[in-house]
C-alpha cells in the first residue's frame, strides 16, 4: 500500500487566510488540521487545529491553567473572537519544523513514522512537481493498518 492509495482530497488554506475562516473550516468539517499552501498550491506546513486554538487562548491561561478558571463564562465563551484580524501565518510556529510531506510512492510505514515524528495528524502527498495531490489522515492510516 502506497500513499497514492490512501490519499484523499482535503481542504487547504493559505498563509494569508484569516484565522477565523480556518477555524470555521476546521469546525465545520470536523478536521484535525489543515494543509497550508503557497500561491502555487505547494504545501508550506500542516496546521493542527490545536495551533489555531493556541493562538486564541490567552497566554496567561496557557501558562497557568488556574487563571483560566477565574475568567467569567461570558468572556471565556468568546475568546476566539480575538482572532478576527489575524492570519494563519500568525498560527505557525516560530521555528520551522519538519514538513509532513511525502511523495505518492511512500509506504504506510514511512507515512506512520513521519506522522509520529512530526506529531502531525495529516501528511500531505505531493506529485513529482511538488504540488499537493491530497492528504493522508491519521484516521485513514490507522484504518488501513488495522485492516490487515
Amino acid at each position: 500500500m502506497r500513499a497514492r492509495d490512501l490519499v484523499a482530497d482535503f481542504p487547504t488554506v493559505r498563509v494569508d487566510t484569516p484565522v477565523l475562516e480556518a477555524a470555521r473550516l476546521l469546525a465545520g468539517q470536523d478536521l484535525p488540521g489543515l494543509v497550508v499552501v503557497d500561491h502555487r498550491g505547494r504545501p508550506v506546513t500542516v496546521l493542527p487545529g490545536t495551533q489555531v486554538l493556541r493562538l486564541g487562548v490567552p497566554a496567561y491561561c496557557q501558562e497557568d491553567p488556574a487563571l483560566a478558571r477565574v475568567v467569567d463564562e461570558a468572556h471565556a465563551d468568546v475568546f476566539l473572537r480575538e482572532l478576527a484580524d489575524r492570519t494563519v501565518a500568525e498560527c505557525l510556529p516560530e521555528r520551522p519544523r519538519e514538513l509532513p510531506v511525502v511523495d505518492s510512492d511512500a509506504t504506510v510505514l514511512e507515512i506512520a513514522a513521519l506522522m509520529a515524528r512530526t506529531r502531525s495528524p495529516l501528511v500531505a502527498v505531493v506529485d513529482q512537481a511538488g504540488a499537493l495531490s491530497g492528504v493522508v489522515t491519521l484516521d485513514a492510516l490507522l484504518d488501513r493498518m488495522l485492516a490487515t
